[in-house]
């Protein structure tokens, strides 16, 4: 064993009779001494590391044998300041550092803080229908490409490598998407305050199309492999059981949430960037368990896959609108294009602004360095992520960056079902139930 394995140890509240430190080549010896003493409970560090989630986390387990009597989750261990770097910037560069936090599901955080700055400043209802069409395509893929990641990385903690290769394979394709429209593959900073910086063209909707053909391809290997595997239900199956009432309880939304036959979904409930107008279905089951919710995450790719399919069709007949606000003073930067290192300045407007109109270059410059002011207040606004409600608190104090600006990550709630997951279930069986919450510690410790 390594030295993330311990004895009963001397840690925050437990008080140790004894404190065994496993350095590697001597665990032998720590399990003779531990029998003679004739206790049996042991407390486990499991991490600071990757147990079967995205960052480092640390799982405090009380074991009796191999049976877990009380489960911690320890975080902190990924800390990024994120939330107090965006005192510092303007609005629109929020966008920048927010989309880091959760970096699997980076356009939820986007829209949802562009959202409440929008409120703040009064223009939600002036926010181009392509604007939101486009933030929705996105979304959509961005819920796929994560839950891809969820179930491909908790099949690969079981030894499952197959389903992790297919579960990659597909989401690079949605990555070429981004990168096609966005000019990254990650952390974009696409979706800002009035819209997005640039249009999405006929070409992109092409490679749109060959993704979604890929996909309905491909999607199906991942159920063929799973649904009815012996081996996967076994491990799935009754394991990391959680009830409705525990989820509102601990405030726990998402998949987790409709695993047990809640409906919840903001998408529907609270609709926001016109969702009420996509035809989809809300899935749930019943069972509550690892199984029910890797099925709910299976089942959700399709439902996104729809919504998909709808957002490419009506931007195919709204080639030339607006992607957004139509105004100036809040267009930030004023014409985009998707160039080899992400997105800039395209070099007609560079070639106005430095040539032609010195008015132009004036404002430039104010609005990148300055930023536009936002009227003091205070707005939440929720977005269904593909883990649950993300929402973002923005407070203006009337000036050109936020006051504060804190987001309520699904992440960091789901992750207080740690310990009823854990409890009672054996060692191994933590590995799945912690897959089963699908945690990103950027998100949790933003």
């Amino acid at each position: 064993m390594t030295d993330d394995y311990y004895g009963t140890m001397a840690n925050d509240d437990v008080e140790a009779d004894q404190v065994y430190t496993a350095t590697g080549q001597d665990w032998d010896e720590i399990v003779t001494s531990q029998a003679e003493r004739g206790d049996e409970l042991l407390v486990v560090n499991m991490g600071p590391q990757h147990p079967s989630t995205h960052g480092v986390l640390r799982l405090i387990l009380e074991m009796d044998g191999e049976t877990v009597q009380k489960a911690r989750a320890g975080i902190g261990y990924l800390h990024t300041g994120i939330e107090k770097n965006m005192e510092f910037r303007t609005f629109t560069q929020g966008a920048t550092f927010c989309t880091r936090m959760d970096y699997l599901t980076p356009f939820s955080q986007e829209t949802a803080y562009a959202m409440a700055v929008e409120e703040l400043l009064g223009i939600t209802d002036e926010i181009p229908e392509k604007a939101n069409v486009i933030r929705v395509m996105l979304l959509e893929f961005n819920r796929i490409a994560s839950h891809l990641i969820a179930i491909g990385t908790g099949a690969n903690e079981l030894g499952a490598t197959t389903v992790m290769t297919q579960a990659f394979r597909n989401r690079e394709m949605i990555l070429d998407v981004f990168e096609a429209i966005t000019g990254l593959r990650m952390n974009h900073g696409f979706i800002r305050p009035g819209g997005v910086p640039n249009d999405v063209t006929d070409e992109e909707l092409d490679v749109v199309d060959e993704t979604i053909r890929f996909l309905h391809w491909r999607l199906p290997e991942i159920a063929e492999l799973c649904n009815e595997n012996p081996i996967f239900k076994g491990r799935h199956v009754g394991v990391g059981y959680l009830d409705e009432a525990t989820c509102l309880a601990l405030g726990i939304t998402g998949p987790m949430l409709r695993s047990t036959g809640n409906t919840w979904d903001l998408r529907k409930d609270m609709p926001y960037l016109g969702y009420e107008t996509y035809d989809f279905d809300v899935i749930t089951r019943d069972e509550g368990d690892a199984y029910a919710k890797f099925r709910v995450r299976q089942d959700e790719l399709y439902q996104s896959l729809r919504i998909v399919e709808q957002c490419r069709d009506r931007l195919r007949k709204m080639q030339g609108a607006r992607h957004i606000v139509d105004d100036p003073k809040i267009a930030w930067p004023a014409q985009m294009a998707v160039g080899g290192d992400g997105i800039g300045n395209s070099n007609e407007h560079i070639k106005h602004i430095m040539g032609e109109s010195m008015e132009g270059l004036i404002h430039h410059f104010k609005i990148v360095t300055e930023g536009f002011h936002v009227p003091a207040g205070q707005a939440y606004a929720a977005v269904e992520s593909p883990k649950g409600e993300l929402g973002a608190h923005v407070v203006s104090d009337g000036g050109t960056r936020p006051w504060r600006a804190h987001f309520r990550d699904p992440s960091f709630n789901n992750l207080q079902a740690v310990s009823a997951l854990a409890e009672g279930a054996m060692m191994s069986d933590v590995i799945v139930a912690v897959a089963s919450v699908d945690p990103v510690m950027g998100g949790v410790d933003r």
